[in-house]
């Protein structure tokens, strides 16, 4: 590997574990030179290295290849009615050791496991004619290589799971650390249930102790010839550069636009953003992080969001919360920027209220501050469940700070209006990868409005909200004869 290469992963790793929280206490172990597979404890698919699970995965590769589609569509059954199944469970275990969001929120997400895109999927293309005939099916890559986040371990894991096997590949977790230690947990199960149920063992493996060592010994494994990567424009443009085909997941800010407009419910508006900004504490990628509210609705808007139980802060009660949650860092040349507290990502609304000195019911799921468009809450993207809302002057001037803010990651925006005409435009200008109307932001993924889910969502290289051709190859195969028996 070139040195580029190398300090390309290692950008892409370091940047992805400082994402969300810190590693947990003592670090994990560097990976060993040459690994040779070894299993951790006895588990089946969690292993000490990576190397070591990526030879292990390619076995279960090679073993998957020889069941074909029938053990693909086994598989996929095991692992969505062991979510169902195990959803309380493994839900309890997750929250209790990423210690972020809300616990029935993380059970809610095992059981839309259930919606993920299977094998029904893949239909292959069929062309007949007078030359012959040509099919163009979708061919796996082989082993996947796949970071998952500390905000949806186990969720991300089961989707992405169903995703890759069904397109026919094995996979290969580099857990954030954070939340490793339940995706070792669900991943020895799924490989129980699934050798007991089709004899395939290690199709699905996991590094017991990731590390930015083990992700950069994933990448380099021979076996590993397609990355599934979640993080920033960095970790992105890094993760291209390892010179293997990657699927970058990027960052988001997502705007909720809410028009002036008479016909609306604002009542259900609030809802909307309630149920989307709020879902696990608005640790979704997708979650309205800011709201805009044009002209008139917005008095409208703030009048409904608190008669539906968000808690409106005051301009000396946000200000404390933002110099708690967020630290203005010295650019240089006069600039600044903020930086996150990793502290209060996924926290609950009243653990954010009592850092102002407010007392609110733990069961509030929404906080919410009217500020300026350039307000820190505004720009950067917080995952918490306090939502800034900003006057604009016209539905116009709304596009305009709502872009300005989602700044052009093309990651997703949701509007409420009943004129189709500004759907369009607001549309159009957003040129977002999820753009949802009239509806929470989860409606965009199946739960509330039509379609299906995915937990990865590669707005950075285009894929968009990914399925099971998301992680295959496309192949023509042509037969050339006189073949027409119609004529």
């Amino acid at each position: 590997m070139s040195q580029l290469n190398e300090e390309a992963i290692r950008a892409v790793v370091a940047e992805v574990l400082s994402t969300l929280q810190a590693a947990p206490a003592g670090g994990a172990k560097a990976a060993p030179a040459t690994p040779s597979i070894r299993t951790s404890s006895g588990r089946h698919g969690v292993f000490e290295d990576a190397g070591s699970a990526a030879k292990a995965a390619q076995g279960g590769f090679e073993q998957l290849k020889k069941q074909g589609f029938a053990g693909r569509a086994k598989v996929i059954e095991i692992v969505k009615q062991m979510c169902a199944d195990n959803a309380d469970r493994w839900g309890k275990i997750e929250f209790e050791e990423t210690k972020i969001g809300r616990l029935d929120h993380k059970i809610a997400k095992l059981h839309g496991i259930k919606n993920v895109l299977g094998t029904e999927f893949l239909t292959p293309f069929g062309m007949s004619g007078d030359a012959g005939i040509t099919m163009e099916e979708c061919a796996p890559w082989g082993v996947v290589g796949s970071i998952t986040p500390v905000t949806h371990s186990v969720p991300t894991m089961s989707g992405n799971i169903v995703n890759m096997v069904a397109a026919g590949n094995a996979v290969v977790f580099n857990p954030h650390p954070g939340g490793a230690a339940c995706a070792a947990i669900a991943v020895h199960e799924f490989n129980q249930a699934i050798k007991a149920a089709t004899g395939i063992e290690n199709l699905i493996c996991t590094v017991e102790k990731p590390s930015l060592d083990s992700f950069n010994e994933l990448c380099a494994a021979e076996e590993v010839n397609l990355l599934c990567i979640t993080g920033g424009p960095a970790v992105v443009d890094a993760a291209m550069k390892t010179g293997k085909r990657a699927i970058c997941a990027g960052p988001g800010n997502p705007p909720v636009v809410v028009d002036d407009c008479h016909a609306l419910d604002f009542d259900k508006v609030a809802k909307d953003i309630i149920l989307g900004g709020g879902f696990d504490n608005n640790l979704l990628c997708i979650g309205e992080k800011q709201i805009i509210a044009a002209g008139d609705s917005y008095r409208k808007t703030l009048d409904a969001l608190k008669r539906n139980g968000a808690v409106l802060l005051n301009r000396n009660q946000l200000e404390k919360i933002k110099q708690e949650v967020f630290d203005i860092k010295d650019g240089g040349g006069g600039c600044s920027h903020a930086v996150l507290n990793r502290a209060y990502v996924g926290a609950d609304a009243a653990k954010l209220a009592a850092i102002a000195g407010l007392k609110v019911d733990p069961k509030v799921e929404m906080l919410i501050a009217e500020t300026e468009e350039d307000d820190i809450f505004v720009e950067e993207e917080q995952m918490m469940p306090l939502l800034p809302i900003v006057r604009a002057g016209c539905f116009d001037d709304a596009i305009r700070i709502a872009k300005d803010s989602e700044h052009n990651y093309k990651h997703s925006a949701m509007v409420h209006t009943m004129n189709v005409a500004r759907m369009t435009k607001m549309g159009q200008a957003m040129d977002t990868t999820l753009f949802v109307k009239n509806g929470p932001c989860v409606a965009g993924l199946g739960m509330g409005g039509e379609g299906y889910i995915s937990f990865s969502i590669a707005t950075t290289t285009g894929e968009g909200i990914t399925t099971p051709k998301t992680f295959t190859r496309f192949r023509r195969c042509a037969l050339v004869d006189q073949l027409n028996i119609i004529g």
